[in-house]
C-alpha cells in the first residue's frame, strides 16, 4: 500500500463527473472492511483507496482547487495510513438520541485506551489515537484509530471499556480484507 499520491487526485470537476461510478467502487471495498461491534461502535478500516476517496470528497465539497490546499488534504488522509504492519480505522461512536450521546460520551472519555485488535496468539493490540479528537469533557463521535499489529494476525475487534464491553471475531471476508491491507502496508 503505498501512500496517496497527488497524480491519483482528480480535480474536482472531473471527480465530480465519475463520482457515482467512483462510489459503487469504493462501497465495494468498504463493504468488508465495515465492522459493527456492539450497538453503538462500528469500525471502518480505511485503505489507500478508501482514503484517496475521503481526499475526493474533500475537495469536491470545498471546491478544492490550490495545490497546497489539495496536498494538505493528502497529507492529512496519509497520516492515518500509518506505517508496515499497521491497521487504520475510523471508529464511528453511533448513539441516535441527542441527549444520550451527550451523556455518554462524556462517560466514555476514556474509551479510545480500551479499544482492541485480538490477535490469534490472544495478544491484545491497543489503539493508538490523535489525542486532538478528545476534549477536557468529552470523546468525539468518530475517533481515527491505528493498530500497530506488526506480525500478528488479527482475529477480532473490541473494547475492554467497563461501559462497552464488546467483541466481534472477523469473518472470513473481513479477514481476508484486512490481510490484504496488512500486507499492503509492508509497502509504506
Amino acid at each position: 500500500m503505498n501512500k496517496i499520491q497527488r497524480n491519483q487526485i482528480l480535480d474536482y470537476q472531473s471527480y465530480d463527473d465519475k463520482r457515482s461510478e467512483i462510489q459503487k467502487s469504493i462501497f465495494e471495498i468498504k463493504g468488508p472492511r465495515r465492522i459493527h461491534v456492539g450497538s453503538y461502535l462500528t469500525f471502518l478500516f480505511e485503505n489507500v483507496d478508501t482514503l484517496s476517496y475521503q481526499v475526493q470528497e474533500m475537495m469536491r465539497v470545498e471546491k478544492l482547487v490550490k495545490e497546497k490546499d489539495i496536498q494538505h488534504e493528502i497529507d492529512t488522509y496519509n497520516e492515518l495510513l500509518g506505517g508496515p504492519g499497521s491497521l487504520s480505522a475510523t471508529l464511528l461512536i453511533e448513539i441516535d438520541d441527542v441527549e444520550q450521546r451527550k451523556e455518554l460520551l462524556t462517560e466514555w472519555i476514556d474509551l479510545p485506551h480500551k479499544i482492541y485488535i485480538l490477535c490469534s496468539d490472544q495478544s491484545k493490540v491497543y489503539a493508538k489515537f490523535d489525542h486532538r479528537q478528545i476534549g477536557d469533557s468529552r470523546l468525539s463521535s468518530v475517533q481515527y484509530l491505528m493498530f500497530e499489529l506488526e506480525d500478528k494476525a488479527p482475529i477480532a475487534i473490541g473494547s475492554d471499556h467497563p461501559d462497552v464491553t464488546v467483541e466481534s471475531h472477523f469473518t472470513d471476508e473481513q479477514l481476508k480484507a484486512l490481510t490484504q491491507d496488512l500486507e499492503a502496508s509492508k509497502s509504506l
